[in-house]
């Protein structure tokens, strides 16, 4: 029975939708933008991708979260994006194998584009997967739970899993460019 959980906790993946910050240069939490339809998106693109728990991250402001995903508030989220990397990795289920994390201000990056760069963090043996867009990387990045401890060691600041994932040479680029933009949108 251990091996069967052991398997399942290797492959199974749980979403984490990074939405606590208060969106200074936009002008508003961006979980609030076009009421809600970013983070609808960051949700679902997480579940039809593939992660059977999602998480969102809250801080500036906090909403009801849309099925099935649960939501976490980051308490210091004015800390920068550190402190929502991290409530959000620490309140995953113990089953989960794998972190997809990504931003509600990347609303065009959808449930092929999360497919697509899991199944390479599964493939690898590094365990560590990242979106590229034209060269570029961005969203999703996904992160083999064995790597959790050494990543939330790393957080501070405004800064999320990119110091982490830029110090590593496993870390494999998933062009995602025919499926997205993958563009963080930070102004009007």
């Amino acid at each position: 029975m251990a091996a069967i959980s052991e398997v399942r906790q290797q492959d199974s993946a749980a979403g984490v939708v990074l939405a606590a910050g208060g969106g200074s240069r936009y002008g508003m939490p961006k979980v609030l933008v076009e009421d809600g339809l970013w983070l609808r998106s960051a949700v679902a693109a997480l579940g039809d991708g593939g992660c059977g728990d999602v998480v969102v991250v809250l801080g500036a402001a906090v909403v009801d979260v849309p099925a099935p995903a649960r939501a976490v508030v980051a308490e210091d989220w004015a800390a920068g994006m550190s402190a929502s990397v991290r409530a959000g990795l620490r309140s995953l289920r113990d089953d989960a194998g794998y972190a997809v994390i990504t931003t509600v201000d990347t609303p065009d990056v959808n449930s092929e584009v999360v497919q697509r760069v899991l199944a390479a963090a599964r493939a690898s043996s590094s365990g560590l997967a990242r979106a590229r867009y034209d060269g570029r990387p961005g969203h999703p990045v996904v992160i083999a739970r064995r790597h959790w401890p050494l990543l939330l060691d790393s957080l501070g600041g405004d800064t999320g899993a990119g110091p982490f994932l830029r110090a590593r040479d496993d870390v494999v680029a998933v062009d995602c460019a025919d499926l997205a933009t993958g563009r963080d949108i930070d102004t009007r």
